[in-house]
């Protein structure tokens, strides 16, 4: 049990809160951990092998709940607004930097996985207007990632608040559950289409830690945590908890639905966007392509929100002038942008993301900095959670890594799976 001190400290609100109410905080969050991440999640199954795929998905999530909570907590015991301050304070300068490089990396990489996606989703929903064929500039990638990131994108991100983003958030959820409801159709209406996989429902496989990674990478919400946090109308523990355990308990059950009739449809065959395992012709899957474009539009805001805020508290002690929160926006938004029109290839881009910059920001650091901060005995429940969970962390990292680099996934970006030609389907 936590000391009256320590529970008053950790309770209250240290700041005078933002414009979000509970339910607004709470679509942000969702949206944050279901955005680019839940289709990449089937292919885990297949990593991992679908029972024990399952049970890591619940581990993966409810490490996220409690570190999201811990990180809080970390916040409010060194009287820090920010993920950086709080590991600054906690492990000084090497800390930060480590941090705030992690911190940056991953939600720029996501940036950049978000526009892979809307090139590759987009490109096949043009593609089934009639008239356009293939010589068309809706069917070019590159013309598709720059105009969503023109018309779109862009001006969503250039908000300074990000509680404006709440209703965005709620769109996107949404859409999600759409996306769910056609995968659910389909796996009804296509899986006898699929011939199945060879050891398809074997209990655990050999990649379980790279499908980890991937889970981390979908579930992550801790490089924004704090900016969410602060947008609370009344920002304490209490409300903090109650937004973070419904909101990862909404999106571990849309996640294992999700990832039940995904990798029931297609079994080994699995992609890493799953949207390449249906048909070009499949005029629903086209539909859930356009709603899973639309978005990851709607979630990449969230993301650079992140990643100016790095730069601001590392370049600008926190604060940026209208014309370099313009300035760096743009140039953030053209970079990853950049990278997008040249790499295509979105697994092996989910799996680096999660083991190298999700897993520490998930599994690491917040346990790291708990545990120096903490005064409670050693053996608290707090304390041997999160030494059980740095320990898993550390594993998931280099391990993840070391099969990453040693087994990557193929890439069959655009190619028309073999069961779309009925007369090659023995």
């Amino acid at each position: 049990v936590e000391t009256d001190d320590q529970t008053a400290l950790v309770s209250k609100p240290r700041n005078k809160g933002g414009n979000s109410n509970l339910a607004s905080a709470g679509f942000n969050i969702i949206n944050s951990i279901i955005g680019s991440g839940i289709i990449g999640l089937p292919y885990s199954m297949k990593e991992a092998g679908f029972p024990l795929g399952v049970l890591l998905l619940f581990g993966v999530a409810y490490i996220t709940d409690y570190s999201i909570i811990l990180l809080i907590k970390g916040g409010n015991l060194s009287n820090t607004n920010t993920y950086q301050e709080l590991v600054r304070k906690t492990y000084g300068l090497v800390g930060y930097l480590i941090l705030s490089t992690l911190q940056f990396l991953y939600p720029f990489i996501a940036m950049i996985s978000y526009n892979i996606i809307t090139g590759d989703t987009l490109t096949k929903v043009f593609q089934r207007i009639p008239g356009v064929g293939p010589d068309n500039v809706l069917t070019d990638r590159h013309f598709i990632i720059l105009l969503t990131t023109i018309i779109f994108t862009l001006p969503i991100s250039l908000y300074r608040d990000i509680a404006k983003l709440g209703k965005v958030s709620l769109i996107s959820l949404i859409l999600t559950v759409v996306i769910l409801i056609i995968v659910m159709v389909r796996t009804v209406t296509f899986s006898p289409q699929v011939p199945r996989s060879e050891n398809a429902w074997i209990f655990a496989k050999s990649n379980a830690l790279q499908a980890v990674g991937v889970m981390s990478f979908a579930f992550i919400c801790n490089h924004n945590s704090f900016l969410i946090y602060g947008s609370l109308e009344e920002p304490t523990l209490k409300n903090w908890s109650r937004v973070t355990h419904v909101s990862v308990s909404l999106a571990v059950v849309i996640s294992v639905a999700f990832v039940a009739c995904g990798y029931m449809t297609f079994t080994g065959y699995t992609e890493g966007d799953i949207f390449e395992n249906y048909c070009r012709d499949d005029n629903l899957a086209t539909f859930g392509r356009f709603c899973y474009g639309v978005t990851v539009i709607l979630t990449f805001p969230l993301e650079c929100f992140v990643t100016r805020e790095v730069i601001a508290n590392v370049f600008c002690h926190g604060n940026l002038s209208t014309v370099f929160h313009i300035v760096v926006t743009v140039i953030i938004i053209a970079v990853a942008t950049g990278v997008s029109l040249v790499y295509d290839c979105l697994g092996i881009v989910l799996e680096l993301n999660g083991v190298l910059s999700a897993t520490p920001l998930v599994f690491i650091i917040p346990t790291a900095c708990y545990l120096k901060l903490s005064k409670e005995r050693w053996n608290h429940s707090d304390n041997l959670i999160s030494c059980l969970i740095l320990a898993v962390g550390v594993l998931v990292m280099t391990v993840g890594f070391v099969l990453t680099i040693l087994h990557p996934q193929e890439c069959s970006h655009g190619k028309e799976m073999f069961y779309c030609f009925p007369s090659n389907v023995s």
